[in-house]
């Protein structure tokens, strides 16, 4: 029996909770087990952003960012869980004056705990819910070190084409593994 990491990339699994599911309330807890299976579980890693406040922030952003901080604190308790922050850049403005803003450091920081846990023969295999080719070279890596990639992903936001087909194994996230997975 391997061992496992998981790796999540937050901004993308909140887009298909949002858009396949309705905004399903999930357990993340559930969803690390679920996902895991019959393996044993070295951690999950989370990766995502605290969202933007403007100097100084309104009253909706205070309350928001105040909202994920506690999120964010509540899955860093979870048994095996980390949550590995990226910082959100402004990149400009559209053409209503709102801020363009754009995740910096979150694939990164799951590329190299990829590329590290592979490395050091941490884990047999790696959960990846992601879908951006930008983890090719870190996969290809992980590959490399003989670690098995499994690709978890959503039907509307469906991963890369080159990142499902640098992955070993490819699981749809579906309704009843959302419904196995829901907060109480």
């Amino acid at each position: 029996m391997g061992r496992v990491a998981i790796f999540v990339d937050g901004a993308y699994l909140d887009y298909i909770l949002r858009d396949e599911f309705k905004l399903a309330a999930i357990d993340y807890r559930l969803l690390s087990q679920a996902l895991a299976g019959d393996m044993e579980l070295l951690r999950t890693y989370y990766y995502h952003c605290l969202p933007y406040q403007s100097s100084p922030p309104t009253k909706e952003e205070s309350q928001r960012f105040a909202r994920r901080q506690r999120f964010y604190a509540a899955l860093s308790r979870l048994p095996r869980y980390q949550v590995r922050l990226g910082k959100l850049a402004v990149r400009g403005q559209d053409h209503h004056g709102n801020p363009i803003l754009q995740q910096k450091r979150v694939d990164i920081l799951l590329g190299v705990d990829l590329v590290y846990l592979s490395a050091k023969q941490q884990i047999t295999d790696a959960i990846l819910v992601a879908g951006d080719s930008d983890f090719l070279p870190a996969v290809t890596c992980a590959k490399d070190e003989g670690v098995v990639i499994h690709l978890v992903h959503g039907t509307q936001h469906q991963a890369h084409r080159e990142l499902w087909d640098a992955a070993d194994e490819r699981r749809p996230i579906c309704q009843d593994l959302i419904d196995s997975v829901l907060r109480k």
